[in-house]
């Protein structure tokens, strides 16, 4: 899925649904001006700053929600990394004759991990690294272990090192699926429409229109809502948790 263009699209067409619901909401009010006067502005007032706040609201949780969940993933790459570096030093608790074998597959590993990441947002290649590191996951698993035997200390100490790098793995993809229901896209642009209806008529005084206020309202909340969908997808968008990553070239860098 091309979640960028998809986003772009939704911007896109969010834009022109705010123009025509404007220049709807304009032609309707001017209609009722002219048929009943200023009776027809009579009571709005309370329906307009109801559904008004209800776009801010939404936007506020929206946008505070996205913000959460980037906070979230990236706190989960700085663990993996810690996790795969303590798990990587506590190696020196094996027998020297079983620790090669075990850099070597650690190193692979880290490679793959970065390689599933970096893929994004090729969602093939991006299955493929994981593939791959879900593979070696269970090699350095069974090395482990079997190098253990020799060394009881490695037995409480390793294992669980190596358990939690593993686990991490499955959070981090659990965390990057994570979303918002498309429901609650939906809502703000059906919000956002609704708002763009109601500005148009709350317009229909005016002797003409002004196109300022009419593109800069449809513009201002477009650019809002793309960018929460931006920041809800960070591994897509112009908003980006690549620089993070850096974290696990600098653990696999340190992997001598």
């Amino acid at each position: 899925m091309n979640h960028p263009l998809n986003a772009l699209l939704f911007a896109a067409a969010l834009f022109a649904g705010m123009l025509l619901a404007l220049e709807v909401g304009l032609r309707i009010g001017r209609r009722r001006l002219a048929a009943e006067g200023e009776r027809a502005r009579t009571g709005l007032g309370p329906i307009e700053g109801a559904v008004f706040g209800l776009m801010g609201l939404m936007i506020a949780f929206a946008f505070h929600g996205a913000a959460s969940r980037f906070d979230i993933r990236r706190g989960l790459v700085v663990e993996e990394a810690n996790d795969i570096g303590t798990a990587y030093l506590r190696l020196d608790l094996l027998p020297a004759a079983a620790q090669p074998k075990l850099r070597e597959l650690f190193r692979g590993y880290v490679d793959a991990r970065v390689e599933v990441y970096r893929a994004l947002p090729d969602a093939a290649a991006a299955r493929d690294a994981l593939v791959r590191a879900d593979r070696l996951q269970r090699e350095i698993w069974t090395a482990s272990v079997e190098a253990a035997r020799e060394a009881p200390q490695a037995t409480m100490l390793l294992l669980p090192a190596v358990n939690a790098m593993i686990d991490i793995t499955t959070t981090r993809t659990v965390a990057l699926q994570t979303h918002p229901p498309l429901l609650v896209f939906g809502m703000l642009a059906f919000l956002a429409v609704a708002c763009s209806l109601l500005a148009g008529y709350g317009m229909a005084g005016a002797p003409s229109r002004s196109v300022l206020h009419v593109l800069g309202f449809a513009a201002i909340l477009t650019l809002t809502v793309y960018v929460i969908l931006d920041y809800e997808f960070p591994r897509h968008g112009i908003i980006r948790l690549d620089s993070y990553d850096r974290l696990l070239l600098d653990a696999r860098a340190a992997m001598r």
